[in-house]
């Protein structure tokens, strides 16, 4: 009966929507963005979510603005000010984020290089790539968060 499909139609969009919630369950970094860490910081790359480092990393990267790997990525005060409360009052704070990674980088984190331990070297080195750092490369949603492993296509 229709009724009886309608029924069935529900249930597996429930299960669905249940099961998208699973795959993104671990992301403690899923806040609501921040409209100056958006502009500055992804003119540049992706706008890192606070919460895949620890409060003390931020710190230390706004901190360190005018030598920012490499790059002179200097802002003015108030915009430092603003960008760095925000990062470190949703900044990671579970198991995974508490490491502060060598250098401060994200890619350097354990987690990680566990998460990506099946990338060969080759890769990362590849032009379509870059490097590590470059998650929008193989993560189509990394500039919304979403670094959802089932929805990764590495380029050639």
């Amino acid at each position: 009966t229709m009724k009886k499909i309608l029924t069935t139609l529900a249930a597996a969009a429930t299960l669905a929507l249940s099961l998208s919630g699973l795959a993104h369950a671990d992301r403690s970094y899923d806040v609501a963005p921040n409209a100056k860490h958006q502009q500055e910081c992804s003119s540049c790359h992706v706008a890192y979510p606070p919460g895949l480092l620890p409060a003390a990393s931020w710190a230390r990267i706004m901190g360190g603005l005018s030598k920012h790997y490499g790059t002179d990525a200097s802002l003015d005060e108030a915009s430092t000010q603003e960008i760095g409360a925000w990062l470190k009052a949703h900044a990671g704070n579970d198991k995974r984020a508490r490491e502060e990674p060598p250098q401060d980088r994200i890619s350097k984190a354990s987690w990680f290089v566990r998460k990506h331990d099946e990338v060969s070297s080759a890769t990362w080195k590849r032009a379509s790539v870059g490097s590590a750092a470059n998650c929008s490369a193989c993560h189509s949603g990394a500039a919304k968060g979403d670094f959802n492993e089932h929805a990764v296509r590495i380029p050639k």
